[in-house]
């Protein structure tokens, strides 16, 4: 008997979609591999727990589907719900739910089979070739430089300190070097430094006692605390006061910290993830940043370019916000012309990506009754661009993106249908592509 409970425990490992199952009571016991990739919680934490606590779904309260299904004696198919994520996200599922029963053919319990049906997961599970890289995308030199650097670095747990303009995707980047790394299934715990007044960072990081200050009713953990095997990304470190600068050098040499308004030293062992968008040599000059934290932080230095830099990301990018928010918007604009591209190419973006998304979702807004994007559907700034600037660097990229895309229809032995599939593309967005760069179909 337990031979054949451990065999369909195995089956249930090996499916796609989350399953678990509960007792009458509600308490689950069971819980499968994928319920765990869904959810973020491990089996382990899960079991003998009621459902509704470890979910916290919209229907738990009013509709549960496990209720409802041993109330009626009825199946429930695609039923759709939003629950929280062991992360604290909101993810959007498809469920099913069905009566459990034993031999006899009484009910037992409940089992109930979801899947992700947010808009991030249908955007990923959407984009296809190698222009993605955990959640980063980019097909230029530069940025699979960096990309390559993430791999090379996965087993390290030294500290990494990256660089870049507002907008760059400095997160992602962090997003992918944790998901990499060895301790990808520990906390990832995010905290932007410039958001909190100097008294409250150092809380926030290290955690305070009751009575440290006025609001302190109760002890608190700190994120450094939280993180402990795990990994925390400070964004904007470099405007963490001088003083909690002091703090933070301490875990990285010695990973011990104190809470405010405690005596103790507590030990911590987290990786730590920094980032700032603000000129270094300048911020160390004039004091801002603390010169051997600097050193601390910067073990594995990694600089996202601007996307001006990186210009022929930008399709890829453009392709990927289309998709993006013919989810969002329900609506289908799946391409843009061959004009808006040469006009979004020859910007110079100070706002980097994030400019670009803004710019994409402004033009798929503004299209209605059409599948693409024209040129006249952009901002002004830059439909009305003149058209003789950057002429230089427009063929320089013309040329790369010539050679690159006869590389890719000689992998796929001239097999449009892939080579589109590869760069999350329509057939006809490739057709004119290959006419406008001046490639003859074989």
């Amino acid at each position: 008997m337990a031979e054949k409970n451990s065999n369909s425990e195995e089956i249930l490992d090996s499916l796609g979609e989350g399953l678990f199952t509960v007792d009458k009571n509600f308490r689950i016991n069971f819980f499968n591999r994928a319920a765990e990739e869904i959810t973020g919680y491990k089996r382990e934490e899960v079991i003998s727990k009621f459902c509704k606590n470890v979910f916290k779904a919209d229907l738990c309260a009013s509709k549960c589907p496990i209720a409802l299904v041993l109330e009626s004696g009825n199946s429930i198919f695609d039923y759709e719900s939003c629950i929280v994520n062991k992360q604290g996200e909101r993810i959007v599922l498809k469920l099913n739910s069905a009566v459990l029963k034993n031999g006899a053919g009484e009910p037992v319990g409940g089992v109930v089979s979801f899947r992700n049906i947010s808009d991030s997961k249908i955007i990923k599970d959407s984009i296809k070739g190698s222009s993605i890289f955990h959640g980063v995308i980019g097909h230029s030199k530069l940025m699979k430089e960096i990309f390559t650097l993430i791999e090379e670095i996965s087993d390290s747990n030294a500290a990494i300190l990256i660089q870049g303009e507002s907008g760059t995707g400095k997160e992602m980047i962090a997003n992918a070097i944790q998901k990499t790394s060895l301790r990808r299934d520990k906390p990832f715990i995010k905290v932007n430094c410039s958001v909190f007044p100097e008294n409250l960072l150092a809380s926030e990081l290290f955690g305070h006692v009751k009575g440290a200050f006025t609001d302190a009713v109760k002890d608190r953990p700190g994120r450094f605390e939280i993180a402990d095997e795990g990994t925390i990304f400070l964004d904007e470190v470099a405007e963490m006061p001088l003083q909690t600068q002091i703090q933070l050098l301490r875990v990285l040499q010695e990973g011990t910290f104190e809470r405010v308004g405690e005596s103790i030293s507590r030990k911590t062992d987290v990786r730590v993830i920094a980032a700032t968008n603000l000129n270094i040599n300048e911020a160390l000059t004039k004091g801002k940043l603390r010169e051997d934290l600097y050193y601390r932080l910067n073990v594995i230095p990694i600089h996202v370019p601007p996307l001006r830099e990186r210009k022929e990301d930008i399709p890829f990018l453009v392709q990927y916000f289309l998709q993006k928010y013919s989810v969002i918007y329900k609506k289908e604009i799946n391409e843009i012309s061959d004009e808006a591209v040469d006009k979004l190419i020859r910007y110079h973006w100070p706002g980097n990506v994030r400019e670009l998304e803004n710019v994409i979702e402004f033009a798929f807004v503004r299209t209605v009754n059409s599948t693409v994007i024209t040129e006249n559907k952009l901002p002004v700034q830059i439909k009305d661009l003149s058209s003789s600037s950057s002429v230089k660097v427009n063929h320089s990229l013309r040329r790369e993106s010539a050679a690159q895309l006869l590389v890719l229809l000689e992998k796929h032995h001239w097999n449009k249908s892939k080579v589109a599939d590869e760069l999350g593309i329509g057939r006809t967005t490739l057709w004119r592509k290959m006419k406008s760069l001046g490639i003859e179909d074989k």
